[in-house]
């Protein structure tokens, strides 16, 4: 039998990625065949954000554990049963005979991941290269900009920590100087961001480093206007997209950024381990790869990765978490993240010790919130939600955000924040142990 007959026989499609499609699939994995069915004839879009019907299929999707409640999927997402699944199906596939089926049949297939990835940011196919995560993306950039001593990069002291190690040790080994400008905690004014940005500009700036979402506090950022102004100056931008990419509904091409790095493994609910770099195409020349490759791809984006071998059913896998994703829609699953963050801040934005280190506007902040309790230590309070209740959660410790940050996705049930509320307004009570 042909190798391609083979991988077809064995291998799900690829072909299409309606939301027919999604919910059918949705209704196996969950046994809820009726309410399925009735979505998947009359579709998604007319399921709003509150329709707990809906979103209980979408929960019932993932393999969540029943004694512990994520809410740190800001960290890392889990992925849904079907991309498990196809992750599975794929690496013993790929065990049969590793070298031919994962180099000369898996390889070929990871353009297809390219393109539907690019579809998903509206760029150009050869603009997007296969990362393992954020960091790595954007690493890329800033170790591969030819960037001399004296040359200066401006960040924000919210940037994510190991983007910030990497711009300190090309400050103590190149002699590059990295400036950075402070974000109000909440930030709700984008146009005082912008002139922030501009005022901390000197003639010796080469490299704008920003997010678009700040882990931190799922404070969103001005983009597109930062970029619109650093250009004027001319000065490129990296802009980390590891909290933005599959969560707001934006398109890198409309951003105006010159690169752009993020996971996949958060919002996408894609495999552990995979993430996506865009760099624009006429600047793909310039910048130089952590690994080696043939001079004739000096223009071309696969410069990027040549990594050796790695695990391409996992890579692979991100087609099946694009279907995923576009059956519940990026809009709908964004309005459903800030109904989430609604619902629970709403419960508690009244109780006396709560302080928000997050807007809760939507226009300025994303699902993530970022709260803390008055006379509480943050690490304790951290704990106590995990150890004592079974909350998951992260606990900040930057000087200007001391708190826990709260990030719930798509498989979050209203009952999981009932018992996030009920605990925050009994520790506020009883405050810290002695």
């Amino acid at each position: 039998m042909h190798v391609w007959s083979i991988y077809l026989a064995f291998m799900p499609a690829y072909s299409s990625h309606s939301r027919r499609d999604f919910v059918k699939k949705a209704s196996l994995l969950t046994g809820l065949g009726c309410i399925a069915s009735t979505h998947s004839l009359i579709g998604a879009d007319l399921f709003g954000v509150s329709d707990e019907d809906f979103w209980q299929e979408i929960r019932r999707a993932y393999t969540e554990s029943a004694t512990l409640i994520n809410l740190n999927n800001g960290g890392v997402s889990p992925h849904p049963k079907v991309v498990q699944e196809v992750v599975e199906r794929y690496t013993q596939f790929a065990n049969e005979a590793p070298g031919y089926y994962m180099w000369r049949v898996m390889g070929r297939l990871r353009t297809a991941i390219r393109r539907q990835l690019a579809d998903m940011a509206g760029v150009s196919t050869e603009e997007i290269a296969i990362q393992r995560n954020a960091t790595e993306a954007l690493e890329v950039i800033i170790k591969g900009l030819d960037l001399e001593s004296g040359d200066e990069v401006l960040t924000t002291d919210q940037d994510y920590p190991s983007i910030l190690n990497t711009l300190s040790m090309r400050e103590r080994r190149h002699g590059i100087k990295v400036n950075k400008i402070s974000v109000p905690v909440p930030c709700e004014d984008f146009g005082e961001m912008v002139e922030s940005f501009r005022l901390a500009i000197t003639p010796k700036t080469k490299l704008i480093v920003v997010c678009h979402i700040i882990n931190l506090s799922g404070q969103i950022m001005p983009i597109k206007e930062i970029c619109e102004m650093a250009h004027e100056n001319g000065i490129e931008v990296l802009v980390d997209g590891a909290h933005s990419f599959a969560n707001m509904d934006f398109k890198i091409s409309d951003l105006g950024c010159d690169y752009f790095g993020t996971s996949l493994h958060k919002w996408l609910s894609a495999p552990f381990g995979t993430g996506m770099l865009y760099i624009k195409k006429e600047k793909i020349g310039k910048i130089w790869p952590m690994y080696g490759y043939p001079e004739g791809e000096k223009d071309k984006i696969t410069k990027f990765e040549h990594l050796g071998t790695r695990s391409f059913p996992i890579e692979l896998g991100i087609g099946e978490a694009i279907r995923f994703h576009l059956g519940i829609g990026t809009q709908k699953k964004w309005e459903r993240l800030l109904y989430l963050k609604k619902y629970w801040t709403d419960r508690v934005k009244d109780v006396p010790e709560v302080e928000f280190y997050t807007s809760l506007d939507p226009t300025y902040a994303c699902g993530i919130c970022n709260f803390g309790l008055k006379n509480w230590n943050a690490g304790e309070l951290g704990r106590a939600l995990t150890n004592q209740h079974q909350l998951y959660n992260t606990v900040t410790g930057h000087p200007d955000i001391k708190g826990v940050r709260i990030s719930p996705h798509v498989y979050t049930s209203l009952d999981d924040l009932d018992h996030l509320v009920r605990t925050i307004k009994n520790l506020a009570e009883d405050g810290p142990p002695k």
